[in-house]
């Protein structure tokens, strides 16, 4: 719901003819964030990798030699439209001031499809612009304060030795 009045925040304040500039980016307390995540996001539009997410060390999407996401190294779901989390994309303003329909749906979404419910009205998986090296590195991390449980790290071929952490 926050993020949501957030969207709309946005949507009363500038409108679509508008020339302002901006990168919306849903932080989230229980996360740490490298200040390089910040010089990455600020072109045009969205997708970073995130770690300790997902009982992984990294949770990130599959990006093909041309630069292009093509799906996602995630347990929970990869099918899903976006499997990606909150803190794992940003999204030009523009896009939310063109796109007025385009907000997280609140009832009728099964947990883990929030991320999905914004973006598919927002953008398609061909429009995502992998950042920090193609996905290959990771500026933020799921730090609770408590010990991450990997339980799938090091299964079915998804710790990838070449994404730095």
């Amino acid at each position: 719901m926050q993020r949501n009045l957030a969207l709309r925040w946005l949507r009363e304040t500038f409108n679509a003819n508008s020339s302002q500039a901006g990168i919306v980016y849903f932080a989230d307390d229980d996360n740490t964030y490298s200040l390089e995540l910040f010089e990455e996001i600020h072109s045009e539009s969205l997708s970073v990798a995130c770690g300790l997410c997902g009982w992984l060390a990294v949770r990130v999407p599959k990006v093909n030699a041309a630069g292009k996401v093509y799906g996602w190294k995630t347990v929970f779901d990869p099918h899903r439209p976006f499997a990606i989390d909150m803190a794992g994309f940003a999204i030009n303003m523009r896009l939310i001031l063109f796109k007025p329909q385009a907000y997280f749906k609140l009832r009728g979404v099964k947990g883990g499809y929030q991320e999905s419910s914004l973006l598919r009205e927002l953008v398609t998986l061909n429009d995502l612009e992998p950042k920090a090296a193609n996905c290959t590195k990771i500026l933020v991390w799921h730090t609770r304060t408590e010990k991450p449980v990997l339980v799938n790290e090091g299964k079915k071929g998804f710790t990838d030795p070449n994404v730095e952490i």
